[in-house]
């Protein structure tokens, strides 16, 4: 046995409570998958087995034996080429170390798979291929940013609100939180972030990764000739991403059902289909492509959703929706842990399963240079019914656009961070402070929210009330 790696209990805590991710891997108990495990860390950036923790993050624990150990060593030199690990136990856990291989790929009896996000995901023959052909091309996520300095742009009001969206508590300090989360290293003593925890949690985007801008734009029109409306968020990710789709909602066309009391807003494009394909471009973006911004492009007849990057090689357009091979591993780790996507591989049958349950058309796919999501928009006859649609948008969206999509946007920025001002949340959500304020109040009196403390050092809360 090597000398623990786990410093605390507070951090056994912490790594168990956030899950499997792209380095950490859950494992009741010795079975035939192991080797699967081995050398999809072996094949990506290494990795750490926790043998007597189930997927639901429950210690059942193991006893370790001098037999057990043995039985796992003769696993790993069983692959091809032998995987190099290294054992830690803590408590009743055992922890296997797998490092991150030096003669890749690597492959097991079942064939060769690599790491995925939280996910070990076999490689078809064409992966394989692309695999070796760029071997030694350094993942843009994992760059470790020893220009830049941590405490001038980590942001940590970023990190606690990614620990509410994960259902994460804090046990550990800021930086070993980070470290954790595989976004942060110590280069001697000294702590620094790869260009993922850059992207999540540094106040200071911009400056350091400047094309790591989303660029939304309104046409008049099916052509890009008028520019109705057009923001640029370059912010941290998350934001970036929930900014875009404030936009969307402001600019695409509401309905409303309304079943015994309550009142339901439709977006005529399923927000969880908007959702996906931002998150996805967001997520698979290629980002050593310094020379275009992620595009999220409303016409009359279409959104479109456009990243920098076409389909990862080893991925063709055949597979495409059906297999994932990540770009940026470490993102989608995040992402995952976040509870904004789910299963890797899954989200454009996501896409396409609630166009289908809303009766839109199936979405349309670019794959070349670049990756182009395309959503119809239904088009409006020049009737009675594009009077009807006319009037609804401009009396009904308009007007309650303040009240109720605002109150909305409050609610949520709310949850995730309850600590935030009023002028914090006009910001974030871009609407005028007085806005804000009208609506805030309206809130309040709902009973849907309240401040608890007092006015400067307070916090929100989301009541539910009715």
């Amino acid at each position: 046995m090597t000398k623990t790696h786990i410093k605390s209990p507070e951090e056994f805590d912490f790594i168990v409570k956030s899950g499997e991710g792209y380095t950490v891997e859950f494992k009741e108990n010795i079975n035939s998958d192991l080797a699967k495990e081995m050398v999809a860390f072996a094949n990506a950036s290494g990795g750490r087995i926790f043998i007597g923790v189930n997927d639901k993050k429950e210690i059942s624990g193991i006893t370790v034996t001098n037999s057990l150990i043995s039985q796992i060593q003769d696993v790993a030199s069983n692959c091809d080429p032998s995987v190099t690990i290294d054992f830690e136990q803590y408590d009743k856990i055992l922890i296997i170390h797998v490092k991150e291989g030096v003669n890749k790929p690597y492959r097991c009896n079942k064939g060769f798979y690599i790491r995925n996000g939280a996910n070990s995901q076999k490689m078809t023959t064409s992966e394989i291929t692309a695999f070796i052909q760029t071997e030694g091309k350094v993942r843009f996520d994992e760059v470790l940013r020893d220009d830049i300095d941590v405490n001038k742009v980590f942001d940590p009001k970023l990190l606690n609100r990614y620990l509410q969206l994960s259902q994460i508590t804090k046990t550990l300090d800021d930086y070993s939180t980070l470290e954790n989360l595989g976004v942060l290293s110590f280069k001697n003593k000294k702590p620094v972030l790869n260009n993922a925890g850059l992207l999540f949690f540094s106040n200071t985007v911009s400056p350091h990764l400047f094309f790591a801008t989303i660029t939304c734009a309104l046409y008049k029109g099916n052509q890009k000739v008028t520019v109705l409306d057009r923001k640029d968020f370059s912010a941290d990710i998350i934001s970036n991403i929930e900014d875009t789709m404030i936009f969307l909602k402001k600019h695409l066309n509401l309905r409303y059902e309304i079943k015994t009391l309550q009142r339901k807003e439709i977006l005529e494009i399923p927000e969880v289909a908007l959702r996906e394909a931002v998150i996805n471009a967001a997520c698979h973006r290629d980002y050593y492509e310094k020379g275009a911004n992620i595009m999220v492009e409303i016409f009359d007849d279409r959104v479109q959703i456009t990243n920098p990057g076409g389909l990862p090689k080893g991925l063709t357009k055949e597979k495409f929706g059906t297999l994932s091979v990540s770009r940026n591993p470490i993102l989608s780790s995040l992402f995952h842990r976040a509870n904004y996507i789910e299963k890797m591989g899954t989200g454009i049958y996501r896409i396409r399963e609630a166009l289908k349950e809303a009766g839109n058309p199936e979405p349309e796919f670019d794959c070349d240079q670049f990756f182009t999501l395309i959503f119809k928009r239904e088009m409006e006859e020049a009737t009675g019914k594009t009077t009807v649609k006319t009037t609804v948008k401009t009396t009904v969206e308009t007007t309650v656009e303040t009240t109720v999509k605002t109150g909305d946007m409050i609610v949520e920025k709310i949850k995730e961070n309850p600590s935030l001002s009023l002028a914090e949340i006009a910001e974030m959500i871009n609407k005028s402070l007085r806005a804000v304020e009208r609506a805030s109040l309206k809130l309040v009196k709902e009973g849907k929210i309240k401040h608890v403390g007092p006015k400067k050092g307070g916090h929100w809360e989301v009541t539910n009330g009715d």
